[in-house]
């Protein structure tokens, strides 16, 4: 019999005597199953190991790879210390330890909690080691995020990196010193900008003098920063400047929680609005003083021009250069609107630059925009089929979907206590663990029938105002046939459009539209 063997450790090792080593924790777990190989007279395949991962990452490394070789079958038994070393999440079990495992002929097993799955016997107590795990991820990241608010609230700085112009402080966690190097690029920009230079001129004398921008100066000074994602990620942007410019943790002010994950499942984090934004104002050495920031805010307001009477731009944020991969601005002459890159603005041979008119590029995705519709929908057959009536209908399918999720989860609980109830009847577990191990289940499957029976009520109420209100064919034929675009249906359709140089000779400019479908 072949064995993969599989470790993991979640916590920094303070032993390691290099980034490289393994933690002796994760050396303990090898020597503790590499014995139970031996005892077994088994034939060891490998050894995958991840040190530093949590249980619920599915990007540990080792952890795919191991999964890779188990679809090719190279291996007969998966041998970790505990199941959660495996995964802390129960849909993972099911996926894989009692679904593709068996199905790919191998058998997993884990030593101090017995989980085997070729004793059919324990399969419940892995279940039950999975709804364990679970909770316990949901209660660590609980406890963690109340952990970092709190000491957000309290004017720690909690991140991996200081912003442009400071340093973390040695000597005291959670506070911020000025970088003097830095911070001199900082007072220069807010002074230029207060004597009347806009935030592009601002950018190009930066670059032209070879200043670094934030991202390059802490990758030549060793700090941490985070990997850019586009090209020319050395010169100053406008955007660069602008963010400097209204950051308040210049005047001495923390300012943090602009972000929060999407769930403990999962790194994506999306924008806060700025109302829940956690700002503590005095508490480290300013930059900037109070005066030249007032002066500053106030030029701000008065160059800041609405779009199209207040409206934001058609294509803002949504134009990218297809060569540097930055944002295009916006711009106007003799009436019409234009986007560019700015980079070409910037510094001098760094980008070929892209132009186009905002009413030729709204013109050429709405020809792909219908040339998709007349392709691939059918207006009549949507109207029949489709209840399509905008947020309400959002709403209604996130509603459905966490409805769905609750009653699983309600279905998984009650199936839990009748298999409890079962091994106390058989007599393999005791009446006083019976009640200890379901009062939890019953706890938790009685919250979110309460919580399933409010949505239901939320949802019909959402079905009536769908019911009361059905505008099928109007929003069907907002995204069909159309002769203009709004912001509305650009956020709604549209991920981003990458525009090129125009091609030499000819009036085309070559664009790649990234649909949100």
């Amino acid at each position: 019999m072949k064995v993969a063997i599989y470790c993991r450790l979640s916590e920094e090792d303070r032993n390691k005597q290099h980034a490289t080593d393994d933690s002796n924790s994760i050396q303990n777990q090898k020597a503790m199953l590499l014995q139970y190989v031996m005892e077994q007279g088994w034939e060891l395949f490998n050894i995958y190991s991840d040190d530093d991962y949590t249980g619920s990452d599915r990007r540990r490394p080792e952890f795919n790879r191991l999964l890779q070789d188990a679809e090719q079958r190279k291996f007969d038994i998966v041998l970790c210390k505990t199941q959660s070393r495996f995964t802390r999440e129960l849909e993972l079990v099911e996926k894989y330890i009692h679904g593709l495992f068996p199905l790919w002929g191998i058998r997993f097993i884990s030593i101090v909690d017995n989980a085997d799955t070729a004793n059919k016997g324990n399969k419940k107590s892995r279940q039950i080691n999975g709804l364990v795990n679970e909770w316990y991820l949901e209660d660590m990241s609980e406890n963690i995020r109340s952990v970092l608010t709190s000491r957000r609230e309290n004017g720690f700085h909690i991140g991996a990196f200081a912003l442009y112009g400071y340093l973390k402080d040695p000597e005291q966690k959670g506070h911020l010193i000025i970088d003097e190097e830095a911070a001199a690029v900082v007072r220069e920009v807010f002074t230029l900008f207060a004597q009347g230079y806009g935030k592009t001129a601002i950018a190009r004398m930066l670059n032209d003098r070879g200043i670094p921008n934030p991202t390059e100066y802490k990758r030549l000074h060793g700090l941490r920063y985070m990997q850019p994602a586009t090209k020319n990620s050395t010169l100053w942007k406008y955007f660069a400047i602008a963010d400097m410019l209204s950051n308040e943790i210049y005047i001495g002010n923390m300012v943090q929680g602009k972000y929060a994950s999407v769930s403990y499942k999962t790194k994506i984090c999306r924008p806060r609005p700025k109302d829940q934004w956690i700002i503590v104002k005095g508490t480290h050495e300013p930059i900037i003083d109070r005066d030249l920031w007032d002066r500053v805010q106030a030029l701000i307001d008065q160059r800041a021009k609405p779009f199209d009477s207040g409206e934001l731009g058609l294509f803002a944020r949504k134009a990218r250069c297809a060569n540097c991969g930055y944002v295009m601005r916006s711009s106007k002459s003799r009436g019409r609107h234009y986007l560019q890159c700015c980079t070409r603005h910037v510094s001098r041979d760094a980008c070929e630059g892209a132009f186009i008119a905002v009413d030729k590029l709204e013109q050429m995705v709405l020809a792909e925009l219908n040339r998709l519709s007349a392709e691939y929908l059918d207006k009549d057959e949507l109207e029949r089929n489709i209840e399509f009536c905008g947020s309400l209908q959002e709403k209604k399918s996130s509603l459905k979907s966490d409805i769905a999720t609750y009653q699983k989860k309600i279905a998984e609980y009650s199936k839990g206590i009748r298999e409890l109830y079962l091994d106390k009847v058989k007599g393999l577990i005791s009446e006083s663990d019976y009640r200890e191990m379901s009062q939890d289940f019953i706890t938790e499957r009685d919250r979110l029938e309460h919580v399933v029976a409010d949505g239901e009520k939320q949802l019909s109420e959402i079905e009536e105002r769908i019911a009361a209100g059905d505008n099928r064919r109007e929003l069907i034929e907002q995204y069909t046939n159309l002769e203009h675009l709004t912001r509305e249906i650009v956020d709604t359709l549209i991920d981003y459009v990458t525009i090129g140089k125009r091609i030499p000779g000819t009036r085309d400019v070559p664009i790649e539209i990234h649909w949100n479908f």
